[in-house]
């Protein structure tokens, strides 16, 4: 088996968020379709427009660090937009369906803060300070997102679902 390198899982983790990414843009939609509260609706696009700017920002890594990513698919975002399909698929529109998509929304946060902080230690480890100052802003907005969901659920979405 070939030895690997720091450097090179810091390349592969970088491949797979951006996997997580693309994938995520294509689910944001359909999350902002099936859900009934507005607001919710809003926030998943208002998400959709940040995580396009965190792909941007990706790219940006990329360049300044003269990587080139590789061709791969995220398991685990396919897994968790997958999960989040099967719950529209299977609850009629209304504030059960919104409390659960506020759910399932942060457990790809959770997955992606996971992901970003990960790649921050690493790249900090390389000394990729400009790789590790873009990234570092994606997380702090993965981490405000998930904030905000928290939030939501919260105050809104948990207590509608509940009188439903």
């Amino acid at each position: 088996m070939a030895r690997k390198s720091l450097g090179d899982l810091f390349l592969h983790d970088l491949s797979d968020i951006y996997s997580a990414e693309k994938q995520l843009t294509r689910a944001l939609a359909r999350l902002s379709r099936a859900a009934s509260n507005e607001e919710l609706s809003k926030a998943f696009e208002t998400h959709l427009h940040e995580t396009e700017g965190q792909i941007e920002r990706i790219d940006k890594v990329v360049e300044v660090c003269g990587l080139r990513l590789k061709r791969m698919k995220c398991a685990a975002m396919e897994g968790l937009i997958e999960e989040g399909q099967e719950m529209i698929d299977e609850m009629g529109k209304g504030p059960v369906l919104d409390a659960g998509l506020v759910g399932a929304a942060q457990k790809v946060e959770h997955y992606e803060i996971a992901a970003y902080g990960t790649l921050c230690a690493i790249g900090k480890l390389l000394g990729r300070d400009e790789a590790v100052r873009l990234l570092s802003e994606t997380l702090e907005e993965e981490k405000a997102t998930d904030l905000k969901l928290s939030k939501f659920a919260q105050t809104v979405g948990n207590p509608q679902a509940q009188e439903a």
